[in-house]
């Protein structure tokens, strides 16, 4: 079967005979080896890693084969080579096990194949889907019973209800989010930003620096306040916290905290983004009902060497701390900060305050619908905090012993919520398919789970909060939190070297334990 799949590779990289469908993948085109710009070998690499998964019969095949080999020993390129190597002999060997193991993907990959023996044609989605992205055929032919197949196998059947649930969020949970900086940007200059004149030098010296990390959406430096996602989602948070005690959720007399770790994308702001922030919130006359509390690199390293070296040489006689180092702390990929937010709740109980029981995070580019949870929910969203379904245990469709240590929220867009509560912020796509959803369309089966996870209601028989409920699978990296004593036991956390998906990747540590 193997030359049956390269020749399926090669219908698909080099334009599809012509097929309209595939025009804009013409994988050939692409290499060019006589660019050697960065961009360009990366560009070519990719090339070549395809035009190899297209077998011998190809007529680019050796060139393909000398590049790579050429750049295999090259020190920037190697370990791009060494994985598109290894990619290849673990795709192929991954065919061959599954046509091995399974009659029926046999006889798809082979149909498949004389589709294209043919010259392809009508039809092409589903011919390919059907062997490289079933589900997508499925959710094509019925959504409503994918969804339905989908919340059975994410349903719990409640065993106990935590018999300590959270009573007051605003003293019990401490809440977190994350907030990515930058130097302002070339066109604007420092001159004339409304920062303060020690400020203004010492970012003078800091956009001289090479920048070090990248983030999909940094707040620059004496950004105006009416742009800064940092005002706008404390102020959101403010306002949820002020509806809680019109609403007699809490006491008048509370403040919630909320601790903000600072990420920045040059080394020089660390030194000078935490008084930058606070004289915005200093400045800022909407937040009455928070106490924020702000981590920056440099924060964490005296949390380090203050507190848990101490510690552990006392406690546990450790003598190596340089991985400390590596784990704990706010910079880099955002496995470090979201792991942070989560442990620095287990330090605020012992070293701060013992009523914190739990944290939650949310990213300050959404606010709480309060009237909008109140209308269609029934609570608002600290009284949906204070679920015993936080900390209560069932057992899942597979037999599994479950604890719901965490607990997660749900979006829904600006643009969506005049349309309700429960309107979905991933729907399934409609009209036609490019050429790079064709093998695999992730928004397919983010839909699928928004829908069945995040739309499910808890008013039925089948599924109603107390007996029943759904395992959350689908998270975002806010509107989630974590029960300290399930932080403790399970010990979760996201690989430092984990750039995105960091809040899928929190459970990764503990998902193949024994046990609940």
């Amino acid at each position: 079967m193997k030359q049956k799949f390269e020749a399926i590779i090669k219908y698909i990289i080099s334009g599809g005979n012509g097929d309209e469908l595939f025009a804009k993948i013409n994988i050939p085109c692409e290499f060019r080896t006589e660019e050697d710009e960065n961009a360009s070998v990366a560009r070519n690499l990719n090339a070549a890693f395809l035009v190899l998964l297209s077998g011998e019969s190809h007529s680019l095949y050796n060139d393909a084969l000398h590049y790579m080999e050429n750049f295999g020993s090259h020190p920037s390129w190697e370990k791009t080579v060494c994985f598109y190597n290894e990619g290849i002999r673990l795709i192929s060997s991954e065919i061959s096990n599954r046509c091995y193991d399974s009659r029926a993907f046999e006889k798809e990959l082979n149909d498949l194949y004389l589709w294209v023996d043919r010259g392809g044609g009508e039809e092409a989605v589903e011919k390919l889907r059907r062997v490289f992205f079933p589900e997508g055929v499925l959710l094509n032919e019925d959504r409503e019973n994918s969804i339905r197949e989908l919340r059975k196998k994410r349903k719990i059947d409640i065993t106990s209800l935590n018999p300590s649930a959270i009573t007051n969020p605003a003293k019990e949970i401490l809440f977190s989010s994350n907030i990515l900086v930058t130097v302002p940007s070339a066109s604007k200059g420092i001159e004339g930003l409304p920062v303060s004149l020690s400020l203004k030098k010492m970012l003078e010296e800091v956009v001289k620096e090479d920048q070090i990390y990248w983030y999909d959406h940094p707040v620059p430096v004496g950004v105006p306040p009416g742009n800064n996602e940092v005002l706008y989602g404390l102020e959101g948070l403010d306002r949820a916290v002020g509806f809680e005690k019109e609403r007699g959720t809490i006491s008048r007399e509370d403040r919630v905290i909320c601790v903000l770790s600072v990420s920045v994308t040059h080394k020089g702001l660390q030194g000078i983004v935490k008084e930058y922030i606070e004289d915005e919130l200093k400045k800022e006359k909407n937040i009455r009902h928070l106490e924020v509390y702000v981590f920056t690199e440099a924060d964490t390293v005296r949390m380090i060497e203050d507190v848990i070296i101490p510690a552990a040489g006392r406690y546990s006689g450790a003598k190596e701390y340089g991985p400390v180092y590596e784990v704990i702390g706010v910079d880099g990929e955002y496995g470090r900060h979201y792991s942070f937010l989560k442990a620095v709740s287990a330090f605020w109980q012992v070293l701060v305050d013992p009523q914190i029981r739990g944290t939650f995070k949310i990213d300050l580019d959404q606010v709480f619908p309060q009237k909008e949870l109140v209308a269609e929910s029934g609570a608002s969203a600290f009284e949906h905090l204070m679920t015993p379904l936080w900390g209560a245990e069932g057992v899942d469709s597979d037999g599994n012993d479950v604890e719901l240590g965490m607990i997660a929220g749900a979006l829904v867009n600006q643009k969506g919520i005049d349309k309700g509560l429960f309107t979905p912020d991933v729907c399934f796509p409609e009209g036609g398919t490019e050429a790079d959803e064709i093998i695999f369309f992730s928004k397919l089966p983010q839909a699928l789970s928004t829908e069945a996870e995040m739309m499910t209601r808890y008013t039925g028989d089948e599924y109603d909060g107390k007996e029943s409920c759904i395992h959350r699978i689908h998270v975002t990296g806010g509107t989630n939190g974590i029960t300290i004593n399930a932080l403790r036991k399970h010990r979760p956390f996201t690989p430092t070297f984990i750039g995105r998906a960091e809040d899928q990747a929190y459970i990764l540590s503990v998902l193949f334990e024994g046990g609940r």
